[in-house]
């Protein structure tokens, strides 16, 4: 690896732009030899809606002036034949192919690492911890370290706001760009060294409790009371077009924890999360609940 390095180093001198690989080399640890999936890898799907309602406005007029800029940046960048893209996908490509291939990919380099460093445990266990570190929240926390929140191109769609997933979907599409660029090992490399030797540690994503909705659950059988999750769709500030979910954990009637969530399961996990949070610390929060427990009960229909 260190003589590949040192060759790309060489072959850098003879870019023209070399910005961009620059900026790659410090989130990756190594120069890409195709620039081209990377790019791909931070365009967001709503740039592709941008460019659409923005044609049907101007009643497609830019259409022409867009084909003939298209072709002039790809002889410009020269990309092979293999990877050149079609007059329309050029104008409409976005990372979710390479994000379902870096899911793939990062699924697999997950189950052999944990594999590797748990020798003794069982599968149960093995599963359980490789969804804790694949998960959504996960993803997103390693792409914001990394500084991929800064580069994703994006029109207008959620990159701050509640329970986002474009940081971590955009993970997702550089680990399939860095399959295709370099190959399984410099993923393997890239996971192994970058992200769960300095931003991930897999120890304390092991006693981290994820699943809140079953902790409740336990916790509500175990004093017999009564629960509820209410859902609601909520509507979304930043962007409309996306579906957006607001859940409350009611106990014995009484409002514990309020979430929000781009699916209903998950606006449940963060609902939950809040009020198992607040059971553990609000003594007067319990002896509500207890208190509206003892009540008298009444019957469905009156």
């Amino acid at each position: 690896m260190v003589i590949s390095n040192l060759l790309d180093i060489i072959r850098l001198l003879f870019v023209r732009e070399k910005k961009p690989f620059l900026r790659l080399r410090a989130i990756l640890g190594f120069y890409p030899h195709d620039i081209h999936p990377y790019r791909q890898a931070l365009i967001h799907k709503s740039m592709a809606y941008h460019e659409q309602s923005k044609e049907k406005k101007e009643g497609d007029n830019t259409a022409p002036q867009k084909y003939w800029q298209a072709k002039r940046q790809q002889k410009k960048q020269q990309p092979s034949k293999q990877q050149q893209p079609t007059t329309q996908q050029s104008l409409y490509i976005n990372n979710e192919r390479l994000e379902f291939l870096g899911d793939a990919v990062l699924g697999a380099i997950v189950s052999d690492i944990l594999y590797q460093h748990y020798g003794k445990k069982q599968e149960g266990f093995l599963s359980t911890l490789k969804s804790k570190l694949i998960c959504r929240a996960t993803l997103n926390h390693v792409a914001i370290q990394l500084g991929l929140d800064q580069l994703i191109r994006h029109a207008g769609a959620v990159t701050t706001g509640h329970n986002s997933f474009m940081s971590g979907n955009a993970f997702e599409a550089l680990i399939g760009a860095i399959y295709i660029d370099r190959g399984y090992d410099y993923c393997y490399h890239f996971l192994s060294k970058k992200v769960f030797g300095q931003i991930i540690d897999i120890e304390k994503v092991e006693k981290q409790e994820q699943n809140y909705k079953s902790r409740i659950i336990e916790w509500c059988q175990k004093h017999q009371y009564k629960f509820a999750f209410t859902q609601k769709s909520a509507q979304n500030q930043e962007n409309g077009s996306i579906p957006f979910f607001r859940s409350t954990v009611l106990i014995e009637g009484v409002p514990c924890g309020t979430g929000y969530g781009y699916s209903k399961k998950e606006s449940d996990q963060s609902a939950a999360q809040q009020a198992y949070t607040r059971i553990k610390r609000d003594k007067d929060l319990k002896k509500g609940i207890a208190k509206a427990a003892a009540l008298p009960r009444t019957t469905e229909g009156e």
